[in-house]
């Protein structure tokens, strides 16, 4: 067996078992349909249908992930693109047969729903029951919910325009290295090769990088309008103010928590300026372009090979205690991961999790830093399904966004910590506080500014205007320089840089990266300062899953996002980072 690649066979030993799922799923799917208008009949009739629909949901949640892991190794492969269209198309007939039993327990009086709520059996569905009825102004009839439903293939092409343009037809140029090597560009190795300490490197590189998607900016732009008018569509139908309002309502977050995060970041923009400032007099420059702003202020050749990073990965968390530890070392040794860039196989890095299986990381992983703290991440979000899968009943195990990205945003801070505690080298010290500094610079400042990029674009939308490739140039031009401030050379090609983020095709999404930093910086400082109490209360926060809403399982865990403080502390931290590397390289 290939250590190097996921085992895929933990899910399904071939395809054959493959098809038992799936047909058993349209078995499921003609027996719940059953239960259409009759939710309200008795306790057994509503908990039959309950069942069954948590049934379902579980098997297609195996077969459609499968068929998209599948594909994602290899996204030419036919035969896993034909695999992946059955999933996508019973996936939609799934959404279809289920759409009728929200609207139905809403239609049921409030005395029904108590009288079957005291019997024992319907505890576990408290919280979902408790949910959709919040959801009740915004839920159709059974029958207009079934047409939204249909509809699911097809909003959801402008997602696979967008990945097979990005995935499977790009083709970036070839470049020299500064040894006089012809490299050809991939989005893998983009960003090594912008730490590259060659200046023509990166500069070509980034030219090189953005003129390709330049070439087809119009299909780029017509795809993210697509997009956008798809999140517009889904809110309207459902009758929610705007599509950022109907974003936040599945996790229950306050606007308020959003635009805080925004105005605070915005409020504090000096410090990146300040950054960008430091940044440009350490690497002795007239002028800082934005091809300067990944590479390394000192010269540390510091090659990280993915089992060298799985070691430090078990060290910094180390301290998350030694059950967490071994879960961690099983996983990572029994063909979780899959490890390496290749032809085809999609860019990026994510984790799923298949409940009762285990979790799945997809890594295209180069030999730097930045690719074992996306593994650190990963791992981060792996732990967090992991304990939720083996805590919560499958109907809870699904943790919130929100919440998941606290979880894998730990992991690297952890990961960080104990890598400036245990690095002598002062030369590598100046490079990891560096990082850290890039870990908010990309995390908190970044992400925040694409969570503006989102609220400008959809607000456009929304006031009947196209989303023009020429207006999202400009836009997106306005934010890098508000964020960059005067030090930074706002170079044209970045102003193309909105067409390659794969997270704009989920709305309002980015914004939990920054929301996840803050809750994360406040829980790793109670976790190194006060010691097995914060341990137990962070692993207790991985435990619990979905079963409440984001805000109150953070509150439990020790961190107030409503209030701006959490975001307003992950501030003061980097301003403090910007100290240290001012005393280090004075």
């Amino acid at each position: 067996m290939n250590k190097d690649t996921w085992k895929l066979e933990d899910i399904y030993q071939n395809q054959e078992e493959w098809e038992v799922d799936f047909r058993q799923i349209e078995t499921l799917i003609d027996k719940v349909e059953a239960y259409q208008g009759r939710l309200g009949e008795s306790a057994d009739t509503f908990f039959t249908a309950l069942d069954l629909s948590s049934q379902i949901q579980q098997l297609i949640e195996k077969v459609y992930c499968y068929a998209r892991m599948r594909r994602d190794e290899d996204n030419s492969n036919p035969t896993a693109q034909a695999l992946f269209g059955r999933a996508a198309t019973l996936l939609n007939r799934v959404d279809t047969a289920l759409s009728f039993i929200n609207p139905e327990i809403m239609e049921l009086s409030g005395n029904t729903i108590t009288i079957f709520r005291k019997e024992h059996r319907f505890s576990l569905y408290k919280h979902y029951l408790e949910d959709i009825l919040r959801q009740k102004p915004h839920t159709l009839s059974s029958a207009e919910e079934q047409v939204v439903a249909r509809a699911g293939e097809i909003t959801r092409t402008p997602d696979e325009i967008f990945k097979m343009l990005n995935n499977a037809d790009l083709t970036f140029p070839v470049i020299c290295d500064d040894k006089g090597n012809e490299i050809e560009i991939t989005k893998g190795n983009f960003i090594s090769l912008m730490q590259n300490k060659n200046r023509r490197v990166r500069r070509e590189t980034f030219q090189a990088f953005y003129g390709t998607y330049r070439k087809l900016e119009n299909t780029f732009a017509a795809a993210l309008n697509a997009g956008v008018k798809r999140d517009i569509f889904y809110a309207e139908v459902h009758r929610h103010q705007s599509a950022r309002t109907a974003s936040l309502f599945a996790d229950n977050i306050p606007s308020a928590v959003y635009d805080s995060l925004v105005q605070t970041v915005r409020s504090n923009l000096k410090q990146m300026h300040r950054y960008m400032k430091l940044r440009k007099k350490i690497l002795g420059l007239d002028e800082l372009h934005m091809y300067d702003i990944y590479v390394p202020l000192v010269d540390v050749e510091w090659q990280i090979p993915y089992p060298e990073a799985v070691e430090i990965l078990k060290k910094g968390v180390a301290v998350l205690g030694d059950s967490y530890g071994k879960v961690l070392a099983e996983g990572l040794d029994s063909s979780w991961v899959d490890i390496y860039e290749r032809k085809g196989k999609t860019a990026g890095a994510y984790c799923d999790c298949i409940y009762g299986v285990h979790p799945f990381i997809l890594l295209n992983y180069q030999n730097n830093l930045d690719s074992a703290f996306t593994l650190a991440h990963e791992m981060g979000h792996a732990m967090h399904f992991y304990y939720s899968d083996k805590n919560q009943p499958f109907i809870y195990s699904q943790p919130a966004i929100f919440t998941a990205e606290v979880a894998s945003t730990v992991h690297e801070s952890l990961l960080m910590e104990h890598l400036l505690q245990t690095t002598k080298d002062p030369r590598k010290k100046i490079y990891l506080v560096n990082y850290y500094l890039e870990l908010y610079r990309t995390t908190l400042f970044r992400q925040t500014m694409f969570a503006e990029f989102e609220q400008i674009i959809h607000d456009r939308a929304e006031n009947g205007e196209i989303l023009t490739a020429q207006f999202l140039k400009e836009e997106y031009r306005k934010l890098n320089t508000a964020y960059h401030g005067e030090e930074m050379i706002i170079d044209s090609e970045i102003d193309m840089e909105w067409a390659r983020i794969p997270h704009f095709y989920d709305a309002f999404y980015v914004y939990k990266y920054a929301t996840g930093l803050s809750a994360a910086a406040s829980l790793v400082h109670q976790i190194l300062t006060r010691g097995e109490v914060a341990v137990e209360r962070y692993i207790s926060f991985l435990k619990k899953g979905c079963s409440d809403y984001p805000l109150n399982l953070l509150q439990e865990a020790g961190v107030d996002m409503t209030s701006p403080q959490p975001v307003q502390d992950a501030i003061n931290r980097f301003s403090g980072l910007l100290d240290e590397l001012e005393k280090l390289t004075a």
